[in-house]
């Protein structure tokens, strides 16, 4: 049995709302010994610390996603009017909690019509944060490369690039850079080509592996509802890529969370 260390889920999601208790009980038996449950607001960051507490093997994430801007996409927002900058404020004594180990999910994301400026503020709130705790960052970039790459080498925080698309490249750099790089389902699937490489040239003491359930499941379960047992598709397409076996990355890409988030 693998050793597994999911670095991004969203176990809050109401997706796992009819099962998530019997789930949860069951992961360790799939090898699971540690996910990073990741919020997307207040109420989703209470909701992760909230299940820590009852899994030994559970950590949270604390933040405000990018998507959680936009008023429909978050319920607290009508809460706090709209102010992240007050929801992020409300948030902040919560990393006083023992199992909140990183800052995020945060970001950019520029495919959806999101204020731009509103989203570059957001982030940069999140990274001098990570930078006041000395917490890891989650990072979260969809079509904002250029942008995510300039405020990381500005800030230069702990952290993961997770669900990582850009270059082999730029991979590089980030790693340089002292970043982690989170790969997930999508590395297996077709078009993931770029993804690939990146991971094929990155040193494997900064690679993490990660679902992002309940979405992106890997090949050969891609279409179903994901869960952090599935990383074991994950990393055995990742052994095949770097021409290793599979025990080698379950037990690099477990040490390197352990390193990372400090448990």
């Amino acid at each position: 049995m693998y050793s597994i260390f999911d670095t991004h889920a969203h176990y809050t999601s109401h997706q796992f709302d009819d099962d998530r208790h019997t789930l949860l009980g069951e992961l360790p038996g799939r090898g699971v010994v540690g996910v990073v449950d990741c919020g997307t607001d207040y109420d989703s960051s209470r909701a992760c610390l909230a299940l820590a507490e009852q899994y030994p093997y559970l950590y949270a994430a604390l933040g405000i996603h990018p998507e959680s801007i936009i008023e429909e996409n978050a319920s607290t927002n009508t809460r706090f009017g709209g102010d992240w900058a007050a929801e992020l404020a409300a948030i902040r004594p919560l990393f006083d909690h023992p199992k909140a180990v990183a800052v995020g999910e945060c970001g950019l994301d520029y495919h959806w019509p999101i204020p731009k400026e509103a989203q570059l503020a957001l982030f940069e709130a999140h990274l001098k944060l990570a930078l006041e705790l000395d917490k890891p960052i989650i990072v979260h970039d969809r079509q904002a490369h250029a942008d995510v790459y300039a405020l990381l080498k500005q800030y230069k925080p702990k952290g993961v690039v997770h669900c990582f698309s850009g270059s082999a490249e730029d991979a590089l750099i980030l790693a340089e850079q002292g970043m982690y790089i989170g790969f997930g389902g999508a590395l297996t699937f077709k078009g993931a080509k770029r993804a690939v490489k990146a991971a094929a040239a990155l040193p494997l003491e900064q690679i993490l592996l990660e679902t992002d359930c309940p979405y992106m499941a890997p090949e050969p379960c891609r279409g179903k509802r994901c869960d952090s047992g599935l990383i074991a598709h994950t990393g055995e397409f990742l052994a095949e890529v770097r021409g290793v076996a599979p025990d080698v990355i379950f037990a690099a890409t477990t040490e390197n969370a352990k390193r990372l988030f400090g448990v």
